[in-house]
């Protein structure tokens, strides 16, 4: 790293005091939210040639700063949330549920939304993942099926820049390679190997949204190990492409516009109503709405829209909206080795294991098997966390750095009614809405799933010879920040809020394209379901118009 690097703290977002935040007149589309799901219904839309309009509750960020981020993630003094400027009170959320949920630990807002520090792994969810109740006994058959997000799950792939290869004997049936090779296997997933041949584990690559060559303009992976939350190269995908892109073809895209209430009649929105820094409100019409504000702001955003037509909340008839908030959650565990793992030299998985996914039924849940990149302490860690010089920062960083391993693994929550996202009137933000109040359970099968999960991880570190020395359970597992389930899709007006066409069962203008939209989660990251869910909203969308 060089000398002249950029402080930490000299990140900022982009100086905006000319920037023009009224309404576009005459709008075809409003787009609430500039993540991956925003970004690429705006683009396909104004491809279309419509005139599409982008509100952003957060800021556009500068992409030369993003060094001076990654400094923000190495250096301890400052917290995740402060790598994208988390903002206490605009971020202000209340979590009341049996199970506490850190929201803001994972949460970006601003142009770019949640890609902006995700990991950027991107798989499939499997064929029986849209047909749980009818093929595992338990939660709820989605509307659709793979077959019907399959071309999109392909387009989705060529817009993100997947890279990826067809070494999944588990995956689900493709209909073409993915856009760039996979990344080679790591130093450490060699090691992972040899210990699962001898246990008869399948290893195979994994999808990453991040260049393994140069692919639509932007370089190739250098490898700077800090993706989550940083990826100062530009090689991972971020929603900004989308969002750039969908300018460049004349979408309007205005941020820091928190949308305050959508105003509506009982048949469909009429206006979008944002705030903008100077305190003013703005009412922005269109002919159609797409919310893709994720699995949070979208039921709080419908929720604080409620009028005489809908007191429950907007285009919540059914009384769904919020409700089965899920989240996949997480099973590790980790150790040391008496040789040399490499770790931290990349921040990303290039090896996992689907081979007991679809073993899933009404006992265990779906899960997938990571084998780390990324355990334990990396050198520059260390160096900022001890007091230790010279020789003896040199000696520390030797015996503490290079020979941790680890395992990771994802676990399906079910759909749950007292798992859901409401409103806390007690608490507001800093335009005065109650914010979100994340209630979150989780069932006793994702929980037995976890020590299933344990214990494989066990034998295949026990297979290496590791001594264990950490491990994430049932009794203190947490999120992976997925959110999803809080508008659900279906064909039942009475239960979901969306139709199999991601447009609102009560509203014949407003679709949601989010995994809020989502009936079961799976066990697989969920970006790319999100896109091809986008991409097959936008189709809906153009044909209205």
């Amino acid at each position: 790293m060089s000398w002249d690097r950029p402080p930490a703290d000299s990140a900022g977002s982009v100086t905006d005091e000319d920037t023009d935040r009224t309404p576009v007149g005459d709008a075809d589309v409003c787009v609430i939210g500039a993540g991956p799901a925003g970004g690429l219904v705006a683009d396909r839309l104004a491809d279309a040639g419509h005139e599409v309009v982008v509100l952003e509750a957060g800021p556009r960020f500068e992409s030369a700063d993003r060094l001076a981020r990654q400094e923000r993630a190495i250096r301890p003094a400052y917290d995740r949330p402060d790598v994208w400027d988390s903002d206490p009170e605009r971020d202000a959320y209340e979590a009341s549920g049996e199970w506490f949920y850190p929201l803001n630990h994972a949460r970006s807002r601003g142009v770019g939304g949640s890609t902006l520090h995700w990991q950027g792994m991107v798989m499939r969810l499997h064929e029986a993942d849209f047909k749980s109740a009818s093929v595992r006994g338990v939660g709820t058959d989605w509307p659709i099926d793979y077959q019907d997000l399959r071309s999109y799950y392909a387009a989705a792939e060529r817009e993100l820049g997947v890279a990826g290869a067809d070494d999944n004997p588990f995956a689900p049936p493709r209909e073409e390679p993915h856009p760039m090779p996979a990344f080679r296997p790591s130093y450490s997933d060699s090691l992972f190997a040899e210990a699962c041949d001898d246990l008869e584990i399948a290893m195979h690559s994994v999808p990453n949204a991040r260049n393994s060559e140069a692919y639509d303009g932007r370089g190739a992976c250098v490898g700077y190990g800090t993706c989550q939350p940083v990826c100062p190269s530009g090689a991972k995908y971020d929603a900004t492409v989308h969002v750039e892109r969908a300018e460049r073809k004349g979408a309007t895209v205005i941020d820091r516009a928190p949308v305050q209430r959508l105003e509506h009649t009982a048949d469909a929105i009429e206006a979008a109503v944002y705030a903008t820094p100077d305190g003013a409100e703005h009412r922005q019409e269109a002919d159609a709405f797409v919310i893709a504000c994720g699995g949070v702001e979208t039921p709080r955003l419908l929720l604080l829209s409620e009028s005489s037509h809908y007191p429950d909340g907007l285009a919540n008839s059914s009384g769904r909206v919020g409700n089965f908030f899920m989240d996949h959650l997480f099973a590790g565990t980790g150790g040391v080795l008496d040789e040399p793992t490499r770790q931290n030299h990349v921040g990303f998985l290039t090896s996992e294991s689907h081979q007991f996914y679809d073993e899933a039924d009404d006992e265990y849940a779906p899960f997938k098997l990571e084998f780390f990149n990324y355990d334990g302490p990396s050198p520059v860690e260390l160096a900022l966390t001890g007091d230790d010089w010279g020789d003896d920062l040199l000696e520390r960083l030797r015996d503490s750095y290079g020979n941790h391993i680890g395992m990771g693994g994802l676990v399906e929550q079910l759909p749950r009614e007292d798992s859901y996202v409401g409103l806390d009137p007690s608490t507001t933000d800093d335009h005065g809405n109650p914010v979100p109040d994340v209630h979150w359970n989780v069932d006793e099968r994702a929980l037995r799933t976890i020590e299933r999960v344990n214990e494989i991880q066990e034998r295949v570190l026990d297979e290496l010879g590791a001594e264990i020395t950490w491990q994430v359970g049932p009794e203190n597992t947490g999120p992976a920040y997925h959110h999803m389930g809080t508008t659900r899709m279906g064909d039942d007006p009475a239960e979901s809020v969306v139709g199999p066409d991601l447009r609102t069962h009560d509203l014949e203008n407003c679709w949601i394209a989010s995994s809020s939209v989502f009936p079961t989660g799976g066990a697989m990251n969920p970006t790319l379901t999100i896109a091809a869910l986008a991409l097959k909203a936008a189709d809906h969308v153009r044909k209205q118009l």
